[in-house]
């Protein structure tokens, strides 16, 4: 792509500045900005297995409840969801436990997101909606719940093998869930780039977890890091670029996303990780 054709084309010119301003400076013909744009998206061999099998060796499903909240019931609805977490909890046969429950700071705001575990795959799954549909107890809570929110929505998830698994955290921490929308057919392209660009983001011990989508909406990732504090996110993002070769994974990764959106979360009081 020419300068020509950016001059001409003042929207041309208005992204490559963003793009720029956000990333590395750019300069030069190695710039990181000339690699994106002259990126051509390499073909991924044809495989005979899914790429869930390819991507993720556990049989471990993640569900990531995401709950809109009325903005005149956040209170009620914690303490709603606090019974509920304690009712499932209770039934050590569901093989199900909650992982991490947040509400968001920054981004979608009056939104509450939850994430649970369930081990031993999607039969776990299929045993805990039976059981509960048939306790009186959990379908109060959940009808109570319903006229305390504006929206909901449930994602069935796999963990990325090649992300550490996800421990709870102590202390008082800010967690970043960087969700994205691929474009059907590079989510395997996704996975081989970032097995390599999870290695630059190591150092610090922000990696929290990774999944990619099951059920729910399709071809979505998200990322969910952990940070001290704003300061620590901004330090430690700025030493990933610092370093060579990050670049060069965002470069080969960037043209594979229709979109993507960040969130910022704070643990609930009764959150497994804090």
């Amino acid at each position: 792509m020419s300068v020509s054709r950016f001059i001409k084309n003042p929207l041309l010119l208005q992204q490559s500045r963003a793009i720029c301003t956000s990333a590395t400076v750019c300069q030069g013909g190695n710039s990181w900005l000339n690699k994106l744009l002259s990126r051509q998206i390499s073909p991924v061999e044809a495989s005979k297995e899914s790429h869930s099998r390819i991507l993720s060796d556990k049989e471990v499903i993640y569900a990531l409840h995401t709950h809109n909240v009325r903005p005149d019931s956040q209170q009620k609805y914690l303490e709603n969801y606090k019974k509920t977490v304690q009712l499932i909890e209770s039934k050590k046969e569901l093989g199900c436990d909650l992982v991490a429950s947040w509400t968001v700071q920054v981004g979608d705001l009056d939104q509450c997101v939850h994430l649970w575990r369930y081990t031993g795959g999607f039969e776990k799954i299929d045993l805990a909606e039976q059981e509960l549909k048939n306790d009186n107890d959990f379908n109060n809570l959940v009808k109570e719940q319903g006229s305390l929110l504006r929206a909901r929505h449930l994602q069935y998830l796999l963990a990325f093998s090649y992300w550490p698994v996800s421990e709870p955290r102590e202390g008082h921490n800010i967690y970043e869930m960087r969700s994205y929308r691929l474009k059907p057919g590079n989510m395997v392209e996704w996975g081989n780039n970032w097995a390599r660009a999870i290695n630059f983001r190591k150092t610090n011990n922000e990696c929290y977890a990774g999944f990619f989508s099951q059920i729910g909406r399709l071809y979505n990732v998200h990322h969910i890091w952990c940070y001290n504090s704003y300061q620590q996110r901004k330090e430690t993002r700025e030493y990933a670029w610092s370093q060579p070769g990050w670049d060069t994974c965002v470069q080969y990764t960037v043209p594979l996303i229709q979109d993507m959106h960040c969130r910022i979360l704070i643990p609930t009081e009764f959150s497994p990780t804090q």
